[in-house]
């Protein structure tokens, strides 16, 4: 039978384990429950993964996201390991072979989302196979002191029934004490065992600047490093305004945001991880899963989200050991900015019972009345028809589904698309008879090429903001212009399906959730102390104040954070201008002195005594006579 290092060596082609690595698996093997809590780069994923091929059966690994899952699974592929992730993209006779597979295939891991878990036919299949170890990832999602909170994962525990002899293994790299005691509970692990390794990276540099011109910042740190960097920016927007600014200034850089189709994201990910682009611009849909050694600076444009977001961003820089850099560049209108999308993404009582009324006028549902059915929902769709903001919206609907109100599923999710089905030429008569329309898809081929000989993705948000309209009225334009035999168009498919568990009742539900918005308005607010205090506090090292919000005590000073050198400058500027006074009462009597005389009476080393000499003779406050003597100007 192999061991786990001959697994480790074979697959994985290392020699050796990282601390705690193998004591984790070896939890694992022998059959405990186990939180690991391990900082980006540590390896989480050979965790279970090596646990998983040694012991016969499956291990289901639920995740949050797709790239990641896709990523985990075709790296095992291409080791000659079968996985499978069950995404949106399966269909149900896609799901049913693939269950097929796993039960007779010699699969060893199913990945699946929290979301996709609770389908009680995925239930039932999972009920049917042989699995050997369950791991959650990213299991802070579980609680909502966390910082990427997703209720679909406190129902997780369904697996404890259907599978109640198969241990779990969860693991994070963010989590403070409080997020880790939610996890063991949540999860409801009994008996386990907690790994935590260190936040300290000895080769990550911290550095915090502010100044009031970033971009010229940016460029100066750029100037020094010939190795990739990713650069965090807050929005889609700054991620290309930053981008085009790096190109202008002769810098290779490309953008990444969640609102590029995948063609694009995969081809802006393969050019920055084959360094033909070295710089990525990225919002923080950018990073999670992707694992490459040599990046030597993780700059931040903004300031991120939370404590928890930040070191997990910065933790991607330096995973070879060597000196790396993680940069945060800000100012006054920084913080501002801050603050004010903290205030967009924080929902009021009064805002939760507009967003139900609305759910249940949207759906026609009347006061007592309860459907046992789900309803297709589409929120840009639900939104734009209520004029409601997209992100508070969201916020609420997680908050009806934490409390048990309503059921959300995710749906497949195709993006918009259309193909013209006429001739150029037949455009110019269409253009007489109907101006409106046609300035529409005037619009949209601008921004869209290649329409006439394929379907093109579109996003009717980004056209109605070039048109000046309501999304809505660039649906009903496309719609008119299929209706006109102009184009094919293909609307975006339901992302969401919601099902109400409980009737409709205003103030049972607002008295429901009520205490649950107070708790996430206090989680999201301290939350945003905290990292404003870390950037605005240049008083402690850097790396005391991040280890400490984690729990880790006894913490001595890096030594190399901003704060630290500056500390460090403060203090040899006191000590030569401690020197410098003491040489200067030596010289008073107006005798050359010598530098051997003159370290005699002095009680310093001789390098700070030379170099406090040579800070005076610049200053021209003593010169060297002909007999190479020192003596003091006059």
């Amino acid at each position: 039978m192999s061991t786990s290092l001959d697994i480790l060596k074979n697959y994985w082609n290392y020699q050796s384990f990282r601390h705690p690595q193998e004591e984790i698996i070896n939890a694992v093997i022998r059959g405990d429950n186990v939180l690991a809590l391990l900082p980006t780069g540590a390896g989480k994923s050979i965790c279970f993964q090596i646990p998983g091929l040694i012991k016969n059966g499956i291990c289901i690994v639920i995740s949050p996201l797709i790239a990641l899952m896709e990523n985990q699974v075709m790296s095992l592929n291409n080791k000659g390991i079968k996985a499978i992730a069950l995404t949106s993209k399966y269909s149900t006779e896609d799901t049913i072979k693939a269950f097929d597979n796993l039960q007779f295939g010699n699969y060893k891991f199913l990945y699946l989302s929290p979301e996709k878990l609770q389908s009680e036919f995925i239930q039932n299949k999972i009920g049917q196979l042989e699995v050997n170890l369950i791991a959650v990832d990213e299991a802070h999602c579980i609680s909502e002191w966390g910082h990427d909170f997703r209720p679909a994962y406190l129902k997780i525990p369904i697996l404890k029934k259907i599978l109640p002899d198969v241990k779990m293994i969860a693991l994070t790299a963010t989590a403070t004490p409080k997020v880790m005691t939610d996890i063991v509970e949540n999860l409801e692990l009994s008996d386990v065992q907690i790994f935590r390794k260190s936040f300290y990276r000895n080769n990550l540099f911290y550095n915090i600047i502010k100044t009031e011109n970033a971009l010229h910042k940016l460029k100066q740190i750029l100037l020094k490093i010939d190795e990739p960097v990713i650069v965090y920016a807050g929005s889609r927007k700054r991620t290309i305004n930053i981008s085009n600014f790096l190109n202008l200034n002769n810098f290779k850089s490309q953008y990444y945001h969640g609102g590029m189709d995948s063609e694009e994201k995969s081809k802006a990910l393969e050019n920055w991880m084959n360094e033909n682009i070295p710089i990525i611009v990225a919002t923080n849909a950018f990073g999670m899963g992707i694992d490459k050694s040599n990046v030597r600076a993780v700059i931040h444009m903004n300031i991120p989200y939370s404590v928890e977001n930040y070191q997990q961003e910065v933790g991607r820089a330096g995973r070879d050991g060597f000196k790396s850099y993680a940069t945060l560049i800000f100012n006054d209108g920084s913080i501002i900015d801050f603050k004010s999308y903290l205030e967009k993404g924080i929902v009021t009582p009064k805002y939760s019972e507009q967003v139900y009324e609305k759910i249940n006028q949207f759906y026609q549902i009347g006061n007592g009345e309860l459907n046992d059915r789900y309803y297709h929902l589409n929120l840009q769709d639900f939104c734009n028809t209520y004029d409601l903001s997209l992100l508070k919206t969201y916020y609420v609907l997680n908050s009806f589904e934490s409390e048990n109100i309503i059921d959300i599923k995710q749906n497949s999710n195709r993006k918009s698309a259309f193909k013209i089905i006429v001739k150029n030429s037949f455009l110019f008569e269409y253009e007489k008879l109907n101006p409106r329309l046609y300035n529409t898809l005037k619009v949209i081929l601008r921004n869209y090429g290649g329409a006439f000989d394929q379907f093109i993705t579109i996003n009717e948000s980004t056209i109605a903001k070039k048109l000046n309209q309501k999304r809505i009225e660039v649906i009903k334009s496309l719609k008119q212009l299929e209706n006109d035999n102009i184009i094919i168009y293909q609307k975006s498919t339901s992302d969401l399906k919601l099902k109400f568990l409980v009737p409709r009742d205003e103030k049972f539900v607002m008295a429901q959730i009520s205490e649950n918005l107070k708790k996430k308005k206090k989680v999201k607010i301290q939350k945003a102390k905290s990292i404003i205090s870390y950037v605005e506090n240049n008083g402690i090292c850097r790396n005391v104040q991040l280890l400490n919000y984690f729990g880790e005590k006894n913490i001595q000073e890096c030594g190399k954070c901003d704060v630290c050198i500056s500390k460090k400058k403060r203090e040899t500027r006191a000590d030569y201008s401690d020197i410098a006074n003491k040489i200067t009462n030596i010289l008073k009597t107006d005798v050359p002195t010598s530098y051997d005389e003159l370290v005699s009476q002095l009680d310093s080393d001789k390098k700070s005594i030379i170099k406090t000499l040579q800070l005076m003779v610049e200053k021209n406050s003593i010169r060297l006579t002909s007999q190479n003597k020192i003596i003091k100007n006059k």
